[in-house]
């Protein structure tokens, strides 16, 4: 299953239950933000720069090998129907709805798409080796579990010397019309304690006896980015909130329980709340009074 800008609630579902999820999402973040300088500085570093044709084929081998091998990263489809009632919390915790082809295509082609406000002043051959050092990263990360050490490294290598390097600037995503909202409640997400993390598991507990409509209610929010031309906005938002949730000691099975559908939903609530009525709004936000109620 593609993830895609639209889906970027669904996309930080995976990554909040991967080890290293959150690097993931400051790979994304880094795409998302970045203006032309930034990009060319992020190609300068690509591994084929300055070498030779046979190296360059050498490094296109390497790099396809693996990609291989981070298609074994689990997904919710990788156990046989037989299997899945017996691996069906393993699944929930661990198995993913997307898989590394997925996240990579999702930085090609949105993240760095047409809709990117610099992608249209790069040569293209600067864009694409700009892609390729985004997309190992990601890779690397995203595959982290299934990668030799030493692979992991050759793919995010070229990034981390960018941002050691000073190449990349600090992310500062637009947030949109509620960006003071959503940073205060980010901030807040990111400063649990054990208390904090009990309530929110609680308010999670809670919202499931009501059976309230909160697919729907995502769904309004995502349509209301889409015509609004806030797509970019709402995945900013949702990919800091991945970062805000392993900053406040969540983990894969709070990830996979329930409680990162509660806060992606606040974070939809908040980024698009003016532009959703107030029966969706209440939906999203609902978690959020529990949890600050409590």
């Amino acid at each position: 299953m593609p993830y895609s800008l639209v889906s970027a609630a669904t996309l930080g579902f995976d990554l909040v239950r991967l080890p290293l999820g959150r690097q993931v999402a400051d790979v994304l973040l880094t795409g998302l933000t970045a203006d032309a300088a930034t990009l060319e500085g992020i190609a300068a570093v690509h591994p084929s720069a300055g070498r030779d044709r046979e190296e360059r084929a050498v490094l296109a081998v390497r790099a396809r090998r693996a990609r291989e091998m981070a298609a074994a990263v689990p997904s919710l489809r990788s156990a046989g129907t037989s299997d899945r009632a017996a691996v069906l919390v393993e699944q929930l915790e661990r198995g993913l709805i997307g898989d590394a082809a997925a996240v990579e295509r999702v930085l090609r082609d949105d993240v760095l798409g047409p809709e990117h406000p610099a992608a249209a002043h790069l040569d293209e051959d600067v864009l694409a080796a700009a892609a390729d050092v985004l997309g190992d990263a990601v890779i690397g990360s995203f595959a982290a579990d299934v990668l030799p050490p030493l692979v992991r490294r050759q793919l995010t290598g070229p990034l981390a010397l960018a941002m050691a390097t000073g190449l990349i600037p600090p992310v500062e995503p637009d947030l949109g019309p509620a960006e003071v909202e959503v940073r205060a409640f980010l901030t807040a997400i990111g400063d649990q304690d054990d208390a904090a993390r009990a309530r929110w598991r609680q308010a999670v507990d809670e919202s499931r006896l009501e059976r309230r409509p909160w697919a729907k209610a995502m769904h309004e929010a995502s349509w209301a980015a889409h015509v609004s031309g806030r797509l970019r906005v709402l995945a900013g938002a949702q990919l800091l909130a991945v970062q805000a949730f392993a900053d406040g000691g969540f983990d894969g099975r709070d990830g996979a329980q329930g409680v990162w559908n509660a806060v992606a939903g606040v974070v939809q609530g908040l980024t698009m709340g003016d532009m959703l009525d107030t029966s969706a709004l209440s939906v999203l936000l609902a978690p959020w009074e529990r949890v600050t109620t409590a």
